[in-house]
């Protein structure tokens, strides 16, 4: 519903652009007949003025050209889908191998984002994740643990899900983040490297 009312309203913004672009250009070249003929030049205040800013007013909007969101798809907002989202889902692994239903179905969320985030712009891989996804949700609705432990196992694998490090448990002097932006901050990977 958002989507659409935001091509709404670039649609109408694109039109009324389109307008008032139209109306200063048709208006700046009207042609006024002068009401007498002389060689002088008999020319009112007023006129020139409107004319003036008509005219500018169809240069400022003739460059303006309407913004195009894409969903701002970069590689570094896909790796902080594949970071939050990817975690979360690694985070299953016990879960699954104990066949509790119950919390998979509670991370539904997390495989949706995942598949939609850290997937973005790649329509076959995206069109797998969605089939893999279903798969597993299909197990959990024939509460079929070992199908379940398959199918999760298959998208792990397939779409290289992996749990961040633990940094924060490790003598290794690393650095996991850098500012409070970072995908990683409060998680175990969210370590700052201090001399």
């Amino acid at each position: 519903p958002a989507k659409i009312f935001v091509s709404l309203y670039i649609y109408n913004s694109m039109k009324f652009t389109l307008f008032l672009s139209l109306f200063a250009a048709t208006s700046a070249f009207t042609f006024v007949a002068p009401s007498r003929a002389s060689t002088s030049l008999n020319v009112d205040r007023r006129d020139v003025l409107s004319t003036v800013a008509t005219a500018g007013v169809a240069a400022a909007f003739a460059g303006a050209t309407p913004a195009f969101a894409d969903g701002a798809v970069s590689g570094a907002t896909k790796n902080r889908a594949r970071g939050i989202y990817g975690n979360r889902i690694a985070a299953l692994r016990k879960a699954v191998d104990a066949g509790d239903f119950g919390a998979v179905v509670a991370e539904k969320n997390a495989f949706i984002l995942f598949n939609s985030g850290a997937l973005k712009g790649d329509k076959e891989k995206t069109n797998q994740a969605i089939g893999a996804t279903n798969e597993i949700f299909a197990a959990i609705r024939s509460q079929d643990k070992s199908g379940l432990k398959k199918a999760y196992d298959n998208y792990v694998k397939a779409f290289d899900i992996a749990a961040l490090p633990d940094l924060v448990n490790s003598e290794s002097n690393s650095q996991g983040y850098s500012s409070d932006y970072d995908f990683r901050v409060r998680t175990k990977a969210a370590t700052i490297y201090v001399r």
